[in-house]
């Protein structure tokens, strides 16, 4: 809720603020529309006086493509444009270059409008002129230097043309287009159509020659490049051809014989060295199974020879054979000692069949070992061979290699400079001009419309900042927020104004504020007194507020009637109220009483007067007021002393409420003092003319003295002012309250 009420509050002074603009607007009006009406009236006299000028546009489109006549690449690349080469397109058509071309194709040293030195010379021409005269009078050693400065040097007057031709060129890409609108302005319309013709036709003629220029230098250089790699490949080739003469090489590689004999050796040895690593494989696994005690029919090799097969087939039937006998003979029987030798002499056999393989694939591992050991010796060899033009060989693929860089470098640029050569005859521009200028029709300036419009926007926000200056460095006080901005202090209350017509049905002796208080109880203007007496009597803590100091920054903002009607407003509600006048200087509320005063309280303090005595009671009011007295103003500090702190704690003890009328805080140092001794403060300002800074310093000096500022209240308030500003306090709605009051 706490958050809502937050936001609610911030939108609000954001309307408030938006609305105190309106408002000063609003009351400031005159000022804006007379420095408007003068703003406009600039405008319309400079409109008046300027010279007509015309602008012509020419438009030039940069080819996106372009034909090719043959299929290869230009000098200066004729690549599609992106957005970059528009771009710099556009600076080069506002380059000095090309505007210098212009003026030199044109004679446009000779046009006065571009030319300052033949235009004829204006105010501050005749000024400058002056001034340069008078310090050739004073200062005679200057004088050659002044002389030779009117004669101007040819370049520095050509550069001035150029830029006065630039200030008149506009150059801008037309939207995210290809096309590019090049404007001239000048005060004769054939003279701005014929320069914007003029300059894009001088544009496209740069380009080509350029082109021109950089075939041209290119094919100086190719051809001189191409006679001298021409050159250099013959010698080069001719040293290879006399170096494989001299070496004795078969041919452009060198010792091919001996390289392909090498290649046959490595490839033999390559399928060698597989044999033997095949056959030492076999062997280690045969030899392998034997130490492992395998039989017969398990070892790998056996079982692919027919004998072994043979003799393991014998030596099965062998076994069954005496498997037969030994069911019907004993051990020892002939038949069965016969079986029982068969199968030993067949088992022996079995294991010689397995030596001899082992023996085989041995003698098969040496005969392979042996072919390597051949091959390697016969490569060595031919190693040994080869080794002997290896040099021979280096040099000459060194020398290839050089002759075959030159060839291919010399065919390079010979193609190129063919290339170039053709270009030459087939440069185009990479742009084209799609609209000639046309004669302005009109002038392009001054645009009385446009100008009556910028003049009107300018007028209006010069008005502005004039008003807004004024308000700020006017800083008087206006409104309840002026005061909680301005001065950090609530506001109490606004007091308003009483005009003559008010107070005239008043006696002639009685048409004072006090008065009108008394005569009107329940008028807008008594109500802005209890306003101030709410204030004060609602503190945090009942009573608390006793003393109340009424005071101001400087004289002559209202503190006087702002005490007497807190007095009388405050008697009137049934409070028992005592008024002191403290303002020794002036005596306002003593001389009030028209001689009536007598003694004061400052007698009192002397001893010659009974503090009661001194005091006079408002027969209207029941007020009761405690003049300062006759005695002459003293410089002894009448404040600080125990005699008046006693007063005060006896006018505390006596009395609902005490007042005490004080002087300007700025003007008497005296009543830092007095606001000391009080129990709270109220600052009184002069609506509409107390300056804030004013009041802001008297309340720093308040603060010196550590006094209790309830806040400020604003006096003599014109209400019909105050309402436009249309701020949410009385003024502002001072009309709809009117039926509440009886003014």
């Amino acid at each position: 809720m706490d958050r809502m009420y937050a936001a609610a509050d911030a939108q609000n002074e954001d309307l408030v603020d938006f609305l105190g603009i309106i408002n000063i607007i609003k009351r400031r009006i005159w000022t804006l529309l007379g420095v408007t009406v003068l703003v406009l009236a600039a405008v319309v006299v400079f409109t008046a006086r300027s010279t007509p000028l015309y602008t012509a546009t020419a438009q030039v489109a940069l080819d996106v493509q372009q034909a090719q006549v043959i299929d290869f690449d230009a000098v200066i690349s004729g690549n599609p444009p992106d957005s970059a080469t528009v771009d710099t397109e556009v600076e080069v058509l506002r380059s000095r270059s090309l505007a210098g071309a212009v003026v030199d194709r044109m004679g446009l040293m000779g046009v006065s409008e571009f030319n300052p030195q033949l235009q004829e010379p204006g105010l501050m021409d005749q000024f400058r002129t002056s001034v340069v005269r008078l310090a050739n009078a004073l200062m005679p050693t200057q004088a050659v230097g002044a002389a030779a400065d009117a004669t101007l040097d040819p370049e520095i007057a050509r550069d001035r043309v150029i830029t006065e031709l630039l200030r008149s060129l506009h150059v801008e890409r037309s939207g995210v287009s290809y096309l590019i609108d090049v404007s001239v302005t000048s005060a004769s319309p054939r003279l701005a159509r014929e320069i914007a013709n003029i300059y894009v036709d001088q544009y496209l003629i740069a380009q080509l020659e350029e082109k021109f220029a950089a075939t041209e230098r290119a094919n100086e250089w190719l051809n001189g490049r191409v006679e001298t790699l021409r050159e250099d490949v013959r010698v080069k080739e001719a040293a290879v051809a006399a170096f494989r003469e001299e070496a004795g090489l078969l041919d452009a590689q060198g010792a091919t014989l001996t390289e392909q004999q090498i290649s046959d050796v490595n490839a033999q040895l390559v399928m060698q060295r597989a044999a033997l690593a095949e056959a030492q494989a076999r062997l280690r696994t045969v030899q392998q199974e034997v130490n492992r005690g395998a039989s017969a029919e398990t070892i790998s090799e056996a079982l692919q020879s027919e004998v072994i097969r043979d003799l393991r087939i014998q030596h099965a039937d062998a076994v069954r054979r005496r498997g037969d006998l030994g069911t019907r003979y004993g051990p020892r029987h002939p038949q069965m000692q016969t079986i029982n030798q068969e199968i030993e002499d067949l088992t022996r056999q079995i294991a010689l069949e397995v030596d001899r393989i082992v023996a085989s694939l041995s003698n098969e591992v040496a005969v392979a070992r042996g072919r390597v050991n051949s091959l390697e010796g016969s490569l060595a060899r031919l190693r040994d061979e080869l080794g002997d033009n290896y040099a021979s060989v280096v040099r000459l693929q060194e020398l290839e290699r050089e002759a075959e860089a030159s060839r291919t470098l010399f065919q390079s640029i010979l193609a190129r400079f063919q290339q170039t050569s053709e270009q030459e005859s087939l440069a185009q521009s990479d742009a084209r001009v799609i609209s000639q200028a046309e004669l302005p029709a009109s002038p392009s300036s001054p645009n009385l419309q446009l100008n009556l419009a910028l003049g009107a926007a300018m007028g209006v926000a010069a008005g502005l900042a004039v008003i807004f200056l004024i308000e700020m460095l006017t800083n008087v006080l206006f409104l309840d927020r002026d005061v909680e901005n301005k001065l950090g202090l609530p506001h109490i209350a606004s007091v308003p104004m009483l005009r003559f017509n008010v107070l005239s049905p008043l006696t002639v002796g009685a048409r004072t504020p006090g008065q009108y208080l008394v005569k009107k109880p329940l008028s807008g203007f008594a109500e802005s007194i209890r306003s101030i007496r709410s204030t004060i009597t609602l503190s945090d803590e009942p009573g608390a507020n006793k003393v109340v100091a009424i005071t101001s920054a400087v004289p002559g903002e209202g503190k006087t009637t702002t005490s007497v009607c807190l007095g009388r407003i405050s008697a009137m509600a049934g409070s028992k109220t005592l008024v002191i006048d403290c303002d020794i200087r002036r005596r306002r509320l003593s001389h009030a009483l028209a001689g009536r005063a007598g003694r004061g309280w400052l007698d009192s303090l002397m001893g010659r007067e009974d503090i009661k005595k001194a005091i006079h009671k408002d027969a209207k009011t029941e007020l009761e007021i405690l003049p300062a007295g006759k005695s002459r103003t003293t410089t002894k500090d009448v404040f600080g002393t125990q005699a008046f702190a006693d007063l005060i704690a006896w006018a505390k003890t006596e009395y609902d409420l005490v007042v005490l009328d004080c002087p300007p805080v700025l003007a008497v140092a005296e009543t830092m003092v007095i606001a000391s001794r009080a129990d709270a403060v109220v600052v009184n300002a002069l609506w509409g003319e107390t300056r804030a800074p004013v009041v802001k310093n008297a309340i720093a000096t308040l603060g010196k003295a550590r006094a209790n500022i309830l806040g400020v209240v604003l006096a003599s308030v014109n209400l019909k002012k105050q309402s436009r500003y249309g701020d949410a306090n009385y003024g502002a709605y001072y009309q709809a309250y009117r039926k509440y009051y009886t003014d």
